[in-house]
């Protein structure tokens, strides 16, 4: 998996490419938490290039929005692929996390 960080206005977007399963999970983990401590007002995880994600996965997404909460940043996904989306989804995650179509989506809901 590959890990791209970009600042754009006051957001910080993480954007992942390939799989998030239980090897990959945790250098997503220490990425967004290495973000969230540098205190940006939003992060947007940006899904465009992740075509699977497991439970692992799905858990460092949930400690991430959890630190977010904590640190007053707003936490959103966007650009989900099917099959991710389908996993949120039958997980009930898409009410826990804000998820948008698209990164300008995300972007204009954090403001």
């Amino acid at each position: 998996m590959d890990l791209t960080t970009t600042k754009i206005g006051a957001a910080t977007v993480v954007a992942a490419v390939g799989r998030i399963d239980s090897i990959t999970a945790k250098p997503l983990e220490e990425k967004l938490l290495g973000v969230i401590q540098e205190g940006p007002p939003a992060l947007v995880v940006d899904f465009t290039g992740v075509d699977y994600i497991s439970s692992a996965g799905l858990r460092v997404l949930l400690v991430a929005a959890k630190k977010s909460k904590a640190a007053q940043c707003k936490f959103a996904l966007c650009s989900l692929q099917p099959a991710v989306r389908e996993v949120f989804e039958i997980s009930g995650f898409g009410t826990i996390i804000a998820i948008h179509a698209d990164r300008a989506g995300a972007l204009a809901a954090a403001g």
